[in-house]
């Protein structure tokens, strides 16, 4: 069977944020060949555009025929189109196809710089959108598309209707700059329906690339637009929120986002496998186990829930002659010290891991002598909001020990307990097996004192 390929003929981007490179990685992502027809080169970073300029039609045109030749396409994807010769090519080229068009109907880049010229959108929206399976408006997009000022979920659906009836098989109003909560408004052969999703707080450069050109893969992959539109949503909900921290301006999303995962979860595993066998191997570590029993886990580079942090279910308990994790370590295996480096994350991305030990004054003592950054808080201080909801604690009291260490995370967070909640200590690191040797040098230093059970 061949592999599927999708075209893009859209404009280079320096970045590479945006444009044809964010294309050729969301094609690569979701495994699928891609090409491209560059549209014009644009000279810009995360803080602006500085320079949009067309390529020769006629370059533009045997770009895309080459291609169409050899490899070929299954399904194609438009970005910006500078100028009118351009649209006007694009438009006489691709009612030769059948073949599934996604038109992402760029006009301004999100730092406001206009990139398209007024007649050359004209004769998108005349000539370009009749003819596409897909259009994948945002707000602004779909305001200028449709002369109605789009503020509102009910705006989304009027315009949607609007552009549909231009003659495109489905619509999708992009939502994230709506008031309220993101929606996506959908109209698919009259069919309204809503694609909800989650904010992610900030401003992010080439979501709606990277939207258009997974759509286009699905189509490539053999989906259907309506099942194409709603992975490519799973998908570019990724992309944003695992964004690249790159930059002084707006930040690009990040469409190998899902593949960095993956890649990293055996990795990540195995670490904290090793960092078990440490523990294992030194008895005395028993000393340090609360009677609530030991977790240790690490985090996925990009994690934001505890399922994505590997602990050990069950738990790392006394045995005779030492400690046994009483599992092998799983992904979602822990809540509470998994929260404790969520958090800490939020602060440093490098401090991935942590393992709660026992909790008393001479264990706190050694720690502080060892040279290690040591933070508390005081769980009689919670906020009753906070003690309503099962697993807010520790992010809220891991938070107010960072802050109380000036911003900076600890090696340790502690806390002296509460009614019914057992004091505890977290020690935190770069990785499972950095957080276990801070472990050991514990229960080194406590070995050379008289230690009372």
């Amino acid at each position: 069977m061949d592999e599927a390929k999708a075209l893009t003929i859209a404009g280079s981007d320096s970045s590479a944020g945006a444009g044809v490179q964010a294309d050729l990685k969301t094609f690569s992502a979701l495994g699928v060949y891609g090409s491209t027809v560059l549209t014009c080169v644009t000279a810009q970073n995360t803080l602006g555009v500085y320079l949009v300029e067309p390529l020769e039609p006629r370059l533009v045109e045997m770009q895309y025929k080459a291609v169409l030749e050899d490899p070929g396409f299954d399904a194609v994807k438009t970005g910006l189109l500078p100028s009118k010769p351009i649209v006007e090519l694009v438009v006489r080229e691709l009612k030769k196809l059948d073949k599934p068009i996604v038109v992402d109907p760029v006009y301004i880049a999100g730092t406001g710089f206009k990139l398209s010229s007024e007649e050359a959108y004209e004769t998108l929206v005349r000539g370009l959108i009749p003819i596409a399976t897909v259009v994948t408006p945002n707000v602004n997009e779909a305001s200028k598309i449709t002369g109605i000022r789009v503020e509102t979920v009910e705006d989304a659906e009027e315009a949607a209707r609007r552009i549909s009836s231009l003659g495109v098989e489905l619509v999708v109003v992009k939502g994230g700059h709506l008031k309220g909560a993101p929606v996506d408004v959908i109209l698919h052969r009259g069919r309204m329906l809503k694609l909800r999703g989650t904010r992610v707080e900030g401003s992010f450069h080439g979501a709606g690339c990277c939207f258009s050109a997974a759509i286009a893969a699905m189509l490539a992959k053999g989906l259907k637009p309506l099942e194409a539109v709603k992975e490519a949503k799973r998908f570019i909900e990724t992309a944003i929120a695992h964004h690249h921290k790159v930059g002084s301006g707006i930040k690009p999303v990040n469409p190998m986002a899902r593949l960095f995962m993956e890649a990293e979860k055996w990795s990540i595993v195995e670490n904290v496998r090793q960092a078990i066998r440490l523990l294992e191997a030194e008895p005395k570590v028993s000393r340090l186990i609360p009677e609530v029993a030991s977790n240790l886990v690490m985090a996925l580079s990009y994690a934001r829930s505890p399922s994505e942090v590997v602990g050990i279910p069950g738990r790392i308990v006394k045995v005779s002659g030492g400690v046994k994790a009483v599992m092998e370590p799983v992904y979602g295996a822990s809540r509470h010290v998994a929260r404790t480096v969520l958090t800490a994350m939020r602060f440093d991305p490098e401090v991935r891991a942590g393992m709660n030990i026992k909790m008393d004054e001479r264990i706190l003592e050694t720690c502080i002598r060892l040279g290690f950054k040591v933070s508390g808080y005081d769980r009689r201080l919670e906020p009753p909001e906070v003690k309503a909801k099962e697993g807010l604690s520790t992010s809220w009291g891991a938070e107010q020990a960072i802050k109380a260490a000036g911003g900076t995370v600890p090696d340790v967070i502690y806390h002296r307990g509460d009614w019914g909640k057992e004091p505890m200590i977290t020690v935190l690191g770069r990785d499972a097996i950095d957080v276990v040797h801070k472990v050991l040098k514990i229960v080194e230093a406590l070995q050379r004192e008289p230690f009372v059970e």
